[in-house]
């Protein structure tokens, strides 16, 4: 068998996401980050340093025009993620872009219609769909062995000063329905893949200084199979960070947190063969759709139904605040 021919990667963004990316891409085999495009040059300089990347630049021009980069990782703050995936697309390079892919659902269609309209790929981070118990769980529900009655979210973080998961200080703020409850309302729509939903939402008081909602109630309901799916949000919340998913089903119920997943006993469920954790999952899933030409599984085209329900969410919030 030839060996793999390497694969350069731009990765853009040096902040927490950036960080995770670089762990997992310098793990795979024949795949080297080959530039950086930092928003900050010292972290950027720094950030390099620390994981070998030979270039870093302020410039994603850099990356789009070099020839020697075969695709790019966009990690960048939320708000720019629609503009470079637009850039790279137009400059011809495969993208993986964090999630949210837009802030607003025009933005997401415009991603979309860049990737249908040229051809160049753009997968979208919903790192959900590649955690192997969620995979487990809407394999059962596909086979007809599993009747979800009810998805319960929480996703809690204490986010009351500008920070990213590491602790470190934000130059852009984050968002909690546009990238928080995005994992969820995807996860949602893509378990129950088909179904039209009903929703419900509504948000707590704006922080003063950083100007968004720090905590969401969010509801929704499955038309046909009658699911329940309900979601709690804060930045407010004082304990175990992270998302927490709860699975109530005719036949069972199951707590997934992360890769891992108990029955309603606390017992740890077992899956079977050896999976990859769900970063790994992701980012393995893009390499391989670059190596064989494949469409990727979560490109820009197929996370728009999330990116719809989230509109309709905003909508729904923004009228029950009015009222």
């Amino acid at each position: 068998m030839s060996p793999l021919r390497e694969l350069r990667i731009g990765l853009v963004g040096e902040g927490a996401m950036g960080r995770v990316h670089a762990g997992v891409l310098s793990g795979l085999p024949a795949v080297r980050i080959a530039a950086l495009v930092a928003g900050d040059v010292d972290a950027g300089a720094a950030f390099a340093s620390e994981w070998r990347i030979p270039r870093c630049s302020s410039d994603l021009a850099d990356c789009l025009q070099d020839d020697d980069i075969d695709a790019l990782v966009i990690a960048s703050p939320s708000g720019l993620h629609e503009l470079h995936a637009v850039q790279a697309v137009e400059a011809g390079k495969p993208a993986l872009v964090e999630i949210p892919v837009s802030l607003t659902l025009a933005g997401a269609e415009r991603v979309a219609v860049a990737q249908r309209r040229s051809g160049v790929p753009v997968m979208v981070a919903h790192t959900r769909r590649f955690a192997a118990p969620h995979r487990h769980l809407r394999e059962r529900l596909r086979a007809g062995d599993f009747h979800l009655q009810h998805l319960v979210v929480e996703t809690y973080f204490m986010r009351r000063s500008n920070l990213n998961m590491f602790g470190q200080p934000r130059s852009w703020t984050d968002h909690l329905l546009w990238h928080h409850a995005c994992h969820s309302v995807d996860l949602a729509a893509w378990l129950l893949d088909g179904e039209e939903f009903d929703v419900w939402a509504s948000q707590g008081p704006m922080h003063p200084e950083l100007g968004i909602a720090m905590d969401m109630s969010i509801g929704m309901r499955a038309r046909r199979s009658g699911t329940l799916v309900t979601m709690a949000l804060s930045f407010n919340h004082k304990g175990p960070f992270g998302g927490f998913y709860r699975y109530i089903g005719e036949e069972g119920t199951y707590h997934v947190f992360r890769d891992d997943i108990k029955d309603g006993d606390g017992a740890v469920v077992a899956l079977g063969e050896h999976a990859p954790p769900a970063f790994e999952a992701q980012d393995r899933a893009f390499i391989d759709a670059l190596r064989s030409g494949a469409k990727p599984s979560c490109d820009a085209e197929a996370v728009l139904p999330a990116m719809h329900l989230l509109d309709r969410i905003e909508r729904a919030m923004n009228q029950s605040r009015a009222a």
